[in-house]
C-alpha cells in the first residue's frame, strides 16, 4: 500500500520559518517526482515546488522563489520543503505528491500530473 504522509504544519508569524516533511511508505522517492502543492480557503491548488526525477532539478512558484526550497539532503522514503520568510499570504493546507512523471520542467508544478497524494498539513502565518 503506498502512502504519502505529511507534516510539521502549525502557526508561525510573519518572517518566521517552517520545515514541512513528507514520509512515504511503499514507494521510494527516487523513482517519483516530487510535488508540494498548497490550497487556501476559497482558492484553487497550487503547485508551489517540485523536484524531478529525471535530473533532481527543482521548481519553484514565483510566488515562494527564494523563500522555499526542497532541500538536496532528502532521504529515499522523504522529502522536505524549507519555508522562509514566511508571509500572511503563505496560509493555507500544504500536500506532498508524488507521480512517475519523466522530464524536467516547469510543468512538474501542474498538480494533474501526480496520482499519490499525502493528506494535508495546515500552515498558518499570523501577520
Amino acid at each position: 500500500d503506498v502512502q504519502l504522509q505529511a507534516s510539521g504544519g502549525g502557526l508561525v508569524q510573519a518572517g518566521g520559518s517552517l520545515r514541512l516533511s513528507c514520509a512515504a511508505s511503499g514507494l521510494t522517492f527516487d523513482d517519483y517526482a516530487i510535488g508540494w502543492f498548497r490550497q487556501a480557503p476559497g482558492k484553487e491548488r497550487e503547485g508551489v515546488a517540485c523536484r524531478s526525477s529525471t535530473d533532481g532539478s527543482t521548481y519553484y512558484a514565483d510566488s515562494v522563489k527564494g523563500r522555499f526550497t526542497i532541500p538536496s539532503n532528502n532521504s529515499k522514503n522523504a522529502v522536505y520543503l524549507q519555508m522562509n520568510s514566511l508571509k500572511p499570504e503563505d496560509t493555507a493546507v500544504y500536500y506532498c505528491a508524488a507521480g512517475r512523471v519523466y522530464g524536467s520542467s516547469w510543468y512538474l508544478l501542474l498538480s494533474e500530473l501526480y496520482d499519490i497524494w499525502g493528506q494535508g498539513t495546515l500552515v498558518t502565518v499570523s501577520s
